[in-house]
């Protein structure tokens, strides 16, 4: 293949400073595509949880370019992008009582913004704002259905309970349940499971609610993990997950996907060398790549990232094994030879988490690896919006 060099002027990844942000639009929209043929063949509506990209341009390769029902993990996230022109979001952490006038000031402002709870005490304060109000406060009961970090039991009793407050101030809306532990699936089998637990959980605590007599509109489940593994979600009315549109080492290592579906990765520099220690030194530490080792529970430890050349091409056994606040420290494995990658050599690091990684960054530089230009891609863009809200 003959690549045509870049014409004079246009910029390409050995411009920009370093340490930043690239974003592979063509993977990303792979990665998009992907899950959403497959949550068309399930049936159930895609809710896709911003809080990965935190960018209004991401979002819009999700669908189109129109404005689709988002899912946000801050207030912050919510007023952006209902900034943005979103207005069906779902705020998915556990709502307090100091959040709930920033919640009602973007009700006011005609956007449709469900709250998340787990508790008699916040479905209290909900349905009192509510009626101090006058404004309905749609509000979702978290199930939890693994990992134990917040939600109620389907048989819990103050789930009916929850459940009966919100009814009677208008604000009860369904249940949302988020499969934790699929993270450590590490099977095609055992994701399967997680998956359909997660279904059935759901579905069982909207039981439990409409056997109350108490109506539920939305049944809520999702993770990257469980997304792509589930086979059947009878009962389900939506589906969430953030992470597919970049996937990371995480995932691939889980076998969710492949190490070329990563459409995230961060440019950096090398500044120096340590050959007595078996070091190649660059300007991107944990301040570029996060501190997120999320690999080192995995079969395969990643360190904080693989390494690639400037086009993407992994270079074999090299990884980011060590970091400081602004320094990275690579270093060869599996018997490897240390390449010879002198001072001033730009790499692409592929990281662990991508939402950790993302918000390190105020922006992205865009590539496009469908377009191949020589061994600097060309920055097809320039995205502007705020990364870390």
């Amino acid at each position: 293949m003959t690549l045509t060099p870049p014409a004079a002027g246009v910029r390409t990844l050995a411009d920009p400073d370093t340490p930043f942000a690239v974003v592979d639009v063509h993977k990303a929209l792979r990665n998009i595509e992907r899950l959403a043929r497959r949550a068309d063949r399930l049936g159930v509506a895609l809710r896709p949880h911003v809080k990965t990209a935190k960018s209004l341009d991401v979002a819009a390769l999700m669908h189109d370019g129109t404005h689709c029902p988002v899912t946000v993990s801050t207030l912050a996230e919510a007023e952006a992008f209902a900034d943005g022109g979103y207005t069906d979001i779902t705020y998915a952490v556990g709502i307090a009582r100091h959040k709930m006038p920033c919640v009602t000031a973007l009700l006011r402002r005609g956007v449709t913004l469900r709250v998340l709870l787990d508790s008699v005490e916040q479905a209290v304060f909900v349905a009192d704002a509510a009626r101090e109000t006058g404004l309905a406060v749609p509000a979702q009961i978290e199930i939890d259905c693994d990992g134990h970090r917040g939600g109620l039991g389907p048989d819990a009793p103050d789930l009916v309970r929850a459940g009966r407050i919100l009814h009677d101030a208008g604000c009860l809306d369904g249940v949302l349940t988020h499969a934790g532990e699929s993270y450590f699936a590490h099977s095609p089998k055992e994701r399967r499971l997680a998956a359909e637990n997660e279904r059935d959980t759901a579905v069982a605590a909207a039981g439990t609610l409409r056997a109350a007599g108490l109506p539920v509109r939305t049944v809520s489940v999702g993770s990257t993990p469980t997304a792509h593994a589930a086979e059947d979600l009878t009962g389900v009315t939506e589906l969430r997950a953030g992470n597919y549109v970049f996937f990371d080492l995480v995932m691939a290592g889980l076998g969710v996907c492949g190490i070329d579906d990563l459409a995230l990765s961060v440019v950096v520099t090398v500044i120096g060398h340590r050959p007595e220690y078996g070091w190649i030194l660059t300007d991107g530490g944990w301040m570029a790549m996060s501190r997120d080792r999320g690999t080192a529970a995995q079969p395969r430890d990643q360190g904080y990232g693989l390494v690639t050349d400037l086009e993407g091409n992994v270079l074999p056994g090299l990884v980011m094994s060590a970091a400081s606040q602004e320094h990275g420290t690579l270093t060869a494995r599996d018997g490897a030879d240390l390449p010879d990658l002198p001072i001033g050599t730009r790499l692409r690091i592929l990281p662990n988490h991508a939402c950790a990684t993302a918000a390190q960054h105020r922006g992205y530089h865009v590539v496009d690896s469908a377009r191949p230009t020589g061994p600097a891609p060309v920055v097809q863009a320039d995205w502007k919006r705020i990364t870390g809200w």
